[in-house]
């Protein structure tokens, strides 16, 4: 089996291509790859050319324009890469027979109420970045080509910039944090995502019927107050210099801290279709965290 990994140099795809590589032959690529390689998906239609010369059997895609802010001030870039690009690479999918695994996101939903949604609840995107989303998905599926479709939430990792490190940088130096309370979901660790996604592609590839849409977040809940207090807990914990006093963490609601794009409030989504069909145990979302932090720690 060959497999095209499309984005790997992103947080989610340098962890794909640990979990892919016993797989089959594995080829990966980015927007700053050489020659052939390279994966412009600024260039949608400059997409087909390499599909067509590495021919795989799986293409997973972890390519995508997440500056969520960013997105409202250049929708047709950001339209470009989350909707136009994945479905070129759909087409040419179909035309393979090839199994396309591509990343959504919580953001096509519009925040609404307090329990998890499902795969068939109805979507309301509220920002250029979760229209964009939803049109990709909606362009992989019009392709016709066997695909699985992930939605995912506050995704992190050790590599690169996150939530976490923000928070333990700011703790070092602040006596006071001020952090959002009122938004409730899942942080979901890449080595999460890529592991569930190589087992997947394995299932998918026995049982093509088992392809669709489903959610693939952490277990359990909580908002980001609760996820910077269990951040910076940890880290007093173990001993690294944090100046903010726990009870000096507080809580604010979104209103209070405007950003470009509008932020869904409830990000929960069900992972029961996920679990069911794979065969899976999602764990629970602070076990990955306190696996990120030690990694991260340990540097």
């Amino acid at each position: 089996m060959k497999i095209l990994l499309v984005g790997q140099n992103g947080q989610v795809g340098w962890e794909l291509q640990r979990a892919l590589a016993p797989l089959g032959e594995l080829v990966g690529c980015d927007f700053d790859s050489p020659g052939a390689l390279k994966a412009d998906f600024s260039q949608p239609e400059s997409l087909r050319a390499l599909i067509r010369a590495v021919a795989p059997d799986v293409i997973v895609n972890s390519a995508a324009h997440t500056a969520v802010d960013k997105a409202e001030s250049e929708p047709d870039f950001a339209r470009a890469l989350n909707a136009t690009a994945p479905g070129v690479v759909a087409e040419e999918a179909k035309k393979r027979g090839a199994l396309l695994v591509h990343y959504s996101t919580d953001y096509v939903f519009d925040g609404s109420g307090n329990h998890a949604r499902d795969e068939n609840a109805p979507t309301g995107p509220l920002s250029v970045y979760g229209r964009t989303k939803l049109e990709g998905e909606q362009l992989i599926r019009a392709s016709g080509c066997s695909h699985l479709i992930l939605r995912t939430s506050w995704v992190y990792a050790a590599r690169g910039g996150n939530f976490a490190r923000t928070m333990l940088r700011l703790a070092a130096e602040r006596e006071t944090l001020n952090v959002i309370a009122d938004q409730f979901g899942a942080p979901t660790g890449a080595e999460l995502l890529a592991d569930v996604t190589a087992h997947a592609i394995g299932r998918v590839r026995a049982r093509p019927e088992l392809g669709g849409t489903y959610h693939c977040v952490a277990g359990g809940e909580t908002n980001w107050h609760g996820y910077a207090r269990h951040v910076i807990e940890w880290a007093r914990a173990h001993g690294q210099a944090i100046k903010v006093a726990p009870d000096a963490i507080h809580a604010i609601p979104t209103s209070a801290y405007p950003t470009p794009a509008a932020r869904p409030l409830n990000s929960r989504l069900s992972t029961a279709r996920l679990q069911a069909a794979f065969g899976l145990h999602l764990p629970h979302w602070q076990l990955g965290v306190d696996r990120m932090l030690t990694e991260i720690h340990g540097r």
